[in-house]
């Protein structure tokens, strides 16, 4: 299921399922009309608002890649973990995703993404602790798109280490998080507040020969 919403204001508007976590990104400074101090604030409130928005038994993923901006680099890792902190919440793990393989010199966007997973409540050791740097993300449907192998990964965790069986990303963009979930047996519902990404989000599959 796909929205067309202010994700903020759907989340404030609809209480969670209790057997729902996150998996999302949130936009990057060149989606929002805001300087790069509001930016910052904006992106670090909202993700303390996506924290504070899933239920006490789910987690939320944030996938994240860094920006330069001005000759400035902007570390989202840093940012979700000083919204993690600021709601006094738990980080289960930081993974780095690599987009591009080892070695590669970037000039533009960074080779690499945070995958960080966090949670309100305690909890037990993983069962099935998984690798902290994963060599490839995978198939992106489209240039912002997180990775499909990422996406399995998320995924994959939440169905062995969580009683989550929604996956909601309240910034869904063209919908890969919901594609992968609902392939992995979990339901899925994405939010976003653009009307072509919504129509590509509702129509997304995943034809595994263009990975």
């Amino acid at each position: 299921m796909v929205v067309q919403a202010e994700a903020l204001a759907w989340m404030d508007a609809n209480a969670p399922d209790p057997a729902a976590s996150v998996i999302t990104s949130l936009p990057d400074l060149s989606e929002l009309a805001l300087d790069l101090d509001g930016w910052r604030a904006w992106f670090i409130a909202a993700a303390r608002r996506v924290i504070r928005w899933v239920p006490p038994s789910g987690v939320a993923i944030f996938y994240q890649s860094d920006i330069r901006h001005g000759g400035v680099w902007i570390d989202k890792g840093y940012l979700v973990m000083r919204a993690a902190e600021e709601e006094r919440a738990i980080v289960l793990w930081h993974k780095i995703v690599c987009r591009r393989p080892p070695g590669t010199i970037a000039f533009g966007r960074p080779s690499y993404s945070h995958m960080i997973c966090v949670t309100r409540t305690p909890r037990a050791p993983m069962r099935k602790p998984g690798p902290d740097v994963l060599p490839d993300a995978g198939f992106a449907p489209w240039s912002r798109a997180m990775g499909v192998a990422a996406c399995e990964v998320a995924c994959r965790f939440l169905l062995e280490e969580t009683r989550a069986r929604v996956v909601v990303d309240p910034f869904c963009g063209r919908g890969t998080v919901l594609a992968v979930a609902n392939e992995m047996g979990l339901d899925a519902l994405g939010v976003d507040i653009g009307t072509k990404r919504c129509r590509a989000a509702r129509s997304l599959t995943l034809d595994r020969r263009s990975e």
